[in-house]
């Protein structure tokens, strides 16, 4: 019993020594306990990442299908929060992005045309360039470049943006057909009125996730979208809603992605078939190598801004850093993040980063990389509940992409609106993100408003070298038409 004991001490205190648990403030019960209160309020990601990439065909009609992609999301999550975990050591859970993967369905396949393959191979090179960014020392050179108040503005333009796809995921907001005879672009519901029994599923997951945000309550947005997908079943049960298409023909009424009905089976192996299924060549054969290269530019601006914004928060919260505000150790997190694009594109499951939501584990107590390692294995676990997620319908996930956007609308009190050459740059930056359905379009119309509107404050030489740069190379991204047309 005593060598038990003796080597359970040692067992303890070399964890202690890796994680520094005890120097932190922190003790090893309570790293575990926070792990899986971060893993509860990141898990809504297997279900929601499956919704956004895993449903739409691309020019090939391939469809990646939600049970592999609930799979390869889990894997990705799990392998990221772990590496980051023993190698960052900080309790930052890593899973995949959303707005990255919005980017990659919405833009790439659908827009441009790309093959899932062709995609997650853009995605894979993004991390490649990002990892050497990162190791250049040049990602926090740049992100130290941008004025604060665009970077405040970039995380209030994804969140409504964030917001507006799931309002009209959900069907609380409808795009009105030319034909009907009116200018105006979108409206409430049908008819200005909520008319679908999928719709009000919808709405009464808002209020549930709302009141569960308000409560504080632990993993709320996970357990919000499971409570109201069993809503969602009953629904279903009872009124028989339907999908939105039957034989190719639309049903404004019914559920828009997955009907919620009782699966055949409610675990299994994972299916891992899009491990590894990706192209990285594939995209500049088929688009031509510079509208290629713009939209693996376009994917390393999106990824490039996020990260150490919210790592530098997380950090503050969990009093990780140093008296000037830095978070120790940062090139080798910012390394391991830009890792999670490679791994992410790799899996098909979209590039992985670093969540916000790790914050509620945070405010468990978490301040090591051993919480990390905890929410990465129930990552692991959870692979095999895949067939789950098939129930699961967007109306039922939409209400958490609301509420995520509510909760980044917040950094607008960081933007000094009484100055107008800070002002419009912001505000564009904020409103051209939905409005355009792209976040690089909100940045680089930011980007170059901020530059001439500064420059004609007089404060020219306050602006970055690095600012000139960007919104240069965003001037030339905007009018890639018209070059491509004058080569042509």
């Amino acid at each position: 019993m005593a060598e038990s004991t003796v080597g359970s001490d040692a067992q303890q205190s070399a964890l202690d020594r890796f994680f520094r648990i005890t120097e932190r403030g922190s003790t090893l019960g309570t790293e575990i306990r926070a792990g899986v209160v971060t893993f509860f309020a990141m898990a809504y990601i297997i279900i929601l990442n499956p919704l956004i990439i895993g449903t739409g065909e691309d020019v090939n009609g391939k469809v990646l299908g939600i049970p592999q992609v609930a799979a390869a999301t889990a894997l990705a999550a799990g392998v990221m929060t772990i590496a980051f975990g023993l190698i960052a050591r900080y309790p930052f859970g890593i899973a995949t992005g959303l707005g990255i993967n919005t980017l990659v369905a919405v833009t790439m396949v659908s827009s441009e045309g790309l093959s899932w393959e062709e995609a997650m191979g853009l995605v894979v090179l993004d991390g490649f360039i990002i990892v050497i960014l990162a190791v250049s020392g040049f990602r926090t050179a740049v992100f130290q470049a941008i004025p604060p108040s665009i970077k405040a503005a970039m995380g209030v333009g994804i969140g409504m943006f964030i917001a507006l796809i799931g309002l009209v995921d959900a069907g609380f907001v409808r795009r009105i057909p030319d034909a009907a005879g009116t200018t105006v672009p979108v409206t409430l519901g049908m008819n200005g009125s909520i008319a679908s029994w999928p719709t009000v599923v919808f709405v009464i997951g808002l209020v549930i996730c709302g009141v569960l945000v308000v409560r504080n309550v632990r993993g709320g947005l996970f357990i919000g979208i499971v409570a109201t997908t069993i809503i969602a079943m009953v629904v279903e049960a009872i009124t028989g809603a339907g999908p939105s298409f039957v034989d190719g023909e639309p049903v404004p009424t019914g559920w828009s992605l997955a009907v919620p009905v009782i699966p055949e089976s409610f675990g299994g192996l994972p299916d891992l078939s899009l491990v590894g299924d990706f192209s990285l060549i594939g995209a500049f054969s088929r688009v031509g190598v510079l509208a290629a290269t713009m939209l693996l530019f376009t994917l390393v601006l999106a990824n490039f801004f996020d990260a150490m914004g919210t790592m530098t928060a997380l950090g503050k919260q969990a009093d990780l850093v140093d008296e000037k505000g830095n978070l120790p150790n940062m090139k080798a997190a910012l390394v391991v993040e830009g890792a999670g694009a490679i791994v992410g594109g790799g899996a098909s499951a979209s590039s992985n980063t670093v969540y916000l939501d790790s914050a509620a584990g945070i405010a468990d107590g978490a301040r090591t990389g051993l919480a990390n390692v905890v929410t990465g294995v129930l990552f692991l676990l959870a692979m095999f509940l895949t067939p789950l997620y098939s129930i699961v319908p967007i109306e039922a996930a939409a209400p958490v992409l609301v509420v995520v956007g509510a909760l980044m609308i917040s950094q607008v009190r960081d933007i000094d609106f009484s100055k107008f050459y800070i002002a419009l740059p912001a505000f564009l930056t904020i409103v051209v993100m939905p409005f355009t359905y792209s976040i690089v379009n909100g940045i680089g119309v930011g980007f170059v408003a901020y530059v001439l509107m500064a420059t004609a404050a007089g404060k020219a030489k306050e602006i970055h070298w690095i600012m000139w740069l960007i919104s240069a190379l965003f001037l030339v991204f905007f009018a890639v038409d018209p070059i491509l047309n004058a080569i042509g």
